[in-house]
């Protein structure tokens, strides 16, 4: 996944637990390990910002885009999407 998750990275610098964080944050431990371990598919603004409170931190202290390798061909064209081929482009996209 090209989006890279660093809450590890802040807990070490705020020298806090998982516990502890998932306390303060107000989300289950289970759910905070998910997402720390990048196999979330989605964050809540909400969850974003009690993070950011509670680490003291910015959005992209723990969020950060990495390009994949263009030969795993889960992307293409040094990290952009590639048009949908099966998609009508007569038809408003999502």
């Amino acid at each position: 996944m090209p989006i890279a998750v660093d809450i590890d990275v802040m807990l070490a610098r705020r020298k806090m637990s998982v516990g502890e964080l998932a306390d303060r944050v107000g989300i289950t431990p289970a759910n905070l390990a998910v997402l720390k371990n990048g196999r979330a598919k989605a964050v809540r603004f909400a969850t974003l910002a009690a993070l950011c409170d509670v680490l003291e931190c910015q959005p992209g202290d723990l969020l950060r885009w990495e390009a994949e390798d263009p030969e795993d061909g889960s992307r293409g064209q040094g990290g952009r999407a590639t048009a949908d081929p099966t998609r009508d482009p007569s038809t408003p996209g999502v």
